[in-house]
């Protein structure tokens, strides 16, 4: 079942299924595992019977391809005598959407065993279980039928059928949930039943839970690749980056090798930042599919990343040729937006970006960016009028903060001072508050005359000494300003200990170092210092 708890949309052209390395195993584990070359090749090593040409078919279905899956489904001829070549001629049915016709052949298998034999009745509930079919009552009544026919035991194989069909409702959880756990009570080493039930954790994004199953299901075969696949991208959720990439390094030394895994590999390279490493991946994918859409539009993602602009605009233009209207995604927009801005094309990228806030208006995030390439291109009434409409009068602090740097640009202070005094109201202790409030009162008294930066100053300075390591800069900043203020009022006293502080912050800070020897040296002519702000 190609069952995804979680999708990132720029992986959703990847459907990597997981798999285990194992020396020997039955073609139906290897599809079980994912391992689809693997058992293909198994399968067809048997010949032709009609087990072989079923999991052919399930093989196929897994992989989505359904015209191969009905194909293989229909080689096994039809026997009045033999249900389960009715379940198989179901099954060619449900691969192409066709379910009315695979409801008689499922009704006509359950007549010829007249209803008790449990092992068709559960090959038909996993028919609908590894289905596309959204209606699960149908695939619910054969669940039931062969619960009766197994004399009301639960059977791992039905309860993990159940619990996939359940999986098909938008609120079918607790019931697969509960399916799930059914067939570990009847099966304590199944190892795909904890497996479900770590992936059903995910998606309800309860991850210490999902974490303990997939560690189950390892502990009972360490060479359950699926696990470690799923492990890691539940680590990567929790924002456990590195716990997230050695499992998923441990998964891509189980997995079957193929174009896909090393594809799956280079995306999770790329979503825990390591874009050298995540290029040197999707090149490899590259040279052999290289109109891969996912790893195109990685490869130019990757490339602005490293700070190789030109080189990323070139595959993002290759990117866009490739991809069809409908496989664009936001991502694309704002990407090839950052890189035009960077590369001097401000103006396309903010056309991109507008584009994308038009099909997607709610999307704070672009919001976001298209006021950052507004700010860039210096057009800062339209960065303001964006940051106004994302907030709509109901914004955060961050909101606030990034709506006041964008008056103070646009040389509107005393809206900026006004912003940042209601973060400060809110966050007396943001250090960085106070330092942009007073760079918004310099801007509105550059003279220092009035010295209305300076209580704010003042403040970042007690502020911000508890680590002067973090706020060098704006402690170098802010004692330049007070050192100034002091001087220009011919309070040389007063200035001096605030030019030493700068020293002692920036030894090679020359204005300070002038200054500081001028007023040591023996009561000659000094040198005025260099206003700072």
């Amino acid at each position: 079942m190609n069952f995804k708890p979680w999708k990132l949309s720029l992986l959703a052209a990847l459907s990597v299924s997981g798999s285990a390395a194992f020396a020997q195993t039955t073609p139906q584990k290897s599809i079980e595992l994912g391992r689809y070359n693997e058992a293909r090749a198994a399968l067809l090593r048997q010949g032709g019977s009609n087990e072989t040409s079923f999991e052919l078919g399930r093989l196929y279905q897994m992989r989505d391809m359904p015209d191969s899956a009905a194909y293989y489904f229909n080689r096994i001829s039809l026997n009045p005598k033999d249900a389960t070549t009715m379940v198989a001629a179901g099954r060619a049915a449900l691969a192409q959407g066709k379910a009315a016709e695979a409801q008689i052949q499922f009704d006509n298998a359950v007549k010829a065993t007249k209803g008790k034999d449990a092992k068709v009745l559960t090959m038909i509930a996993q028919a609908y279980a590894e289905s596309d079919v959204k209606d699960v009552s149908k695939g619910l009544s054969y669940v039931e039928a062969a619960h009766k026919a197994n004399k009301l035991k639960d059977d791992p194989a039905l309860m993990i059928a159940r619990g996939d069909i359940y999986l098909k409702q938008e609120n079918g959880g607790g019931e697969a949930m509960n399916s799930y756990d059914r067939a570990v009570m009847a099966d304590a080493n199944n190892v795909l039943a904890y497996y479900r039930k770590g992936q059903l954790n995910v998606r309800s994004r309860n991850y210490n839970e999902a974490r303990d199953a997939f560690q189950k299901a390892i502990a009972l075969d360490a060479n359950y690749a699926p696990a470690y696949n799923a492990l890691a991208e539940t680590y990567f959720y929790a924002g456990k980056y590195d716990e997230a990439l050695s499992n998923f390094q441990k998964y891509t030394s189980l997995a079957e090798k193929s174009s896909d895994t090393d594809a799956k590999y280079a995306s999770f390279l790329f979503l825990t930042k390591k874009y050298p490493e995540a290029l040197v991946e999707i090149q490899k994918v590259l040279a052999r599919e290289p109109n891969n859409l996912t790893m195109n539009r990685l490869q130019a993602y990757s490339l602005y990343e490293v700070g190789k602009n030109e080189e990323a605009i070139a595959a993002m233009d290759k990117y866009m040729k490739l991809a069809t209207p409908e496989k664009i995604i936001k991502e694309d927009n704002v990407y090839y937006a950052k890189m035009l801005a960077k590369g001097g094309k401000g103006e396309q990228g903010i056309a991109m970006l507008q584009k994308a806030v038009a099909a997607d208006p709610t999307n704070v995030d672009l919001q976001n960016d298209l006021a950052t390439a507004y700010i860039g291109a210096k057009n800062y009434p339209m960065a303001i009028a964006t940051y106004k409409t994302k907030m709509k009068g109901q914004g955060g602090l961050t909101d606030q903060v990034l709506l006041a740097r964008a008056y103070s640009l646009n040389k509107q202070y005393a809206q900026a001072d006004s912003l940042y005094g209601l973060v400060l109201t809110a966050r007396p202790t943001y250090a960085p508050g106070y330092l942009m409030r007073a760079q918004a009162n310099y801007g509105m008294d550059p003279d220092s005359k009035q010295g209305l930066a300076k209580p704010y100053y003042e403040k970042y300075v007690e502020v911000a000494k508890a680590d002067p390591s973090k706020y060098k800069d704006g402690l170098v900043e802010a004692n330049s300003y007070l050192g100034y203020y002091y001087y220009q009022k011919g309070d040389k006293t007063a200035a001096l200990p605030y030019y030493q502080q700068v020293l002692a912050l920036d030894p090679g800070n020359q204005n300070a170092k002038s200054v500081v020897d001028s007023m040591t040296r023996s009561k000659t002519a000094t040198k005025a210092p260099v206003k700072k702000k």
